[in-house]
């Protein structure tokens, strides 16, 4: 017995039990649609996921080459079409997440128009997206089960048993489109209380893990932006318990926090952690501060000054009234970080770095495994970095420190075309290709993704369309750049109208009102001329 059968033995006794009134009620129609819809509620989706990534996890502390991959999408559609396609190629969507972009919700879906990536959008846009996506991917499920349906009925006309076995495995062992959604929760817009009532609006619309970063909430910059500003530890900690509290509240017990420190590129803080004797993780804090060590005497009105063993220090106050770090303690802020957040409730960390070098972020978690030896990262393979020029310049400073003659190469201009064919091009391309490999196994990366490429792809596809449809090639820009590829490589999307669910809505037409039923798919449907 499996659940496609057990549902409709069960629906059939209902009917029995109601007689006559329910005779139009057919069980095996009520079977299809259960198994296309099966995931009732937004928390029924985040407790599956997040038994998805908890297992992934297991899965990479046994074995590094198990890592975990995701793309950021802005849309439901497109989260919807990626995960199809990762079905379509790759047969499976294990270990295949998504990742919602504060940035993308920012500079794509606020009311305000593009905004950046400073937590100026509305909040309540983050999980409207996550609602969004999981909507897609169940129709996503209901689409290609519908397919399938359509199927085994025609192989049951057809009185063909084996393909009516097989058709039926495929839908017994049907696999979802629902995978884990890490969402951005960017540095929880407001103090503790409101990160806890955006996280139960994140959590009920199904995601199963939350990034939070360590920066000041009303002072929030793109991660790869100057003027980053950090809070001290313990503000950071009373959200990552805000997050879990509302996990918990919730049911979702085992929902991941992804805990994220900017401090490598942040030279800031906004004010002194609170420090009760030497040594406590706020004295750390501030021992990375930017000081000058003066005299009673030399206190003027309106100082800020920390004792430490005796002396007087003086923190380098801003206009801003910001403090700033000492240079060059960005890694070992991060590690603190790290640490800390590990040791108080976050699940994963991330690293935000300003370049794609596996030999730096290995050196961090090397030092943060010393004291958490299962500490793991999710790692931003981001479009801020040019990632052509950083595996060039690794390339080059790699074959120099071979002894290779590197004297026909301009280190400053490797992103030139010229070098586009060359020997040191060639071995950065290599680099970038095993980049997510090499950072698992040497780096700790367990999820590796990329938070705006789906920003990026959609404009330059429009402007390779535009570019034609627009000028000379008329048409021909449109029938041959997408529509005769869309047939060719089978992209669901040439069927459009079924992509949007009137096939769906045809059958369910049927169920409800048999042959009166008023279907669109009929001999006139101009889909049919795509098979």
């Amino acid at each position: 017995m499996t659940t496609y059968t057990d549902d409709i033995q069960d629906t059939q006794a209902l009917k029995d039990q109601h007689g006559s009134t329910w005779d139009a009620i057919n069980p095996e129609y009520v079977a299809r649609m259960r198994a296309q819809n099966r995931f009732r509620t937004g928390l029924d989706i985040a407790r599956y996921t997040a038994d998805i990534m908890r297992r992934d996890m297991a899965e990479y502390d046994a074995d590094p080459s198990q890592y975990t991959q995701s793309l950021g999408v802005w849309h439901g559609f497109v989260g919807q079409q990626k995960l199809i396609s990762i079905k379509k190629h790759l047969k499976s969507t294990k270990k295949r997440y998504l990742y919602l972009s504060g940035w993308m919700v920012a500079a794509l879906r606020s009311e305000f128009g593009p905004l950046p990536d400073q937590s100026m959008h509305e909040k309540t846009a983050v999980p409207a997206l996550i609602e969004e996506l999981y909507t897609f991917l169940r129709q996503a499920d209901a689409r290609e089960l519908d397919l399938l349906f359509t199927q085994l009925d025609r192989a049951r006309a057809a009185g063909d048993e084996t393909a009516v076995e097989f058709i039926q495995s495929q839908i017994d062992n049907h696999e979802t489109h629902v995978v884990p959604i890490i969402a951005d929760i960017d540095a929880g817009f407001g103090n503790p209380e409101a990160t806890y009532l955006l996280a139960k609006k994140m959590i009920e619309a199904g995601a199963c893990a939350i990034q939070i970063e360590n920066q000041v909430s009303d002072e929030k910059q793109c991660g790869h932006q100057d003027g980053k500003v950090t809070v001290p530890h313990e503000d950071f900690l009373a959200k990552i318990n805000a997050v879990r509290y509302a996990f918990l509240e919730l049911g979702i017990e085992n929902g991941v926090i992804v805990a994220r420190t900017d401090s490598l590129g942040a030279g800031l803080t906004q004010k002194l952690a609170v420090s009760n004797q030497p040594g406590d993780l706020g004295d750390r804090y501030n021992s990375f501060l930017d000081v000058e060590e003066i005299t009673e005497a030399e206190l003027n009105d309106g100082d800020v000054v920390i004792r430490r063993e005796g002396r007087l220090l003086r923190p380098k106050r801003l206009a801003s009234n910001l403090y700033q770090f000492r240079p060059g303690t960005g890694e070992d802020r991060v590690v603190l970080d790290c640490i800390t957040s590990l040791r108080n409730g976050a699940d994963l960390l991330w690293i935000e770095t300003e370049k794609p070098h596996i030999d730096q972020i290995a050196g961090m978690v090397d030092r943060i495994r010393e004291a958490v030896p299962d500490a793991k990262l999710v790692y931003n393979n981001s479009p801020s970095f040019n990632w052509t020029l950083n595996f060039r310049q690794q390339a080059y400073d790699l074959l120099e420190a071979q002894g290779h003659d590197v004297s026909g190469y301009d280190r400053g201009n490797l992103m030139s075309a010229e070098y586009d064919d060359t020997d040191l091009a060639r071995l950065a391309d290599e680099k970038i290709r095993t980049f997510q490999r090499d950072g698992a196994a040497r780096a700790g990366i367990f999820h590796h993704l990329i938070t705006l490429p789906t920003y990026h792809t959609a404009a330059l596809s429009t402007d390779d369309l535009a570019k034609g449809y627009f000028g000379d090639e008329g048409m021909l820009a449109y029938v041959r750049g997408v529509q005769r590829r869309e047939i060719r490589e089978g992209i669901a999307t040439v069927r459009h109208q079924n992509m949007a669910g009137s096939d769906i809505g045809d059958n369910h037409k049927e169920y409800f009102a048999g042959e009166a039923a008023l279907k669109a798919g009929g001999k006139n449907n101009t889909m049919n001329q795509f098979g």
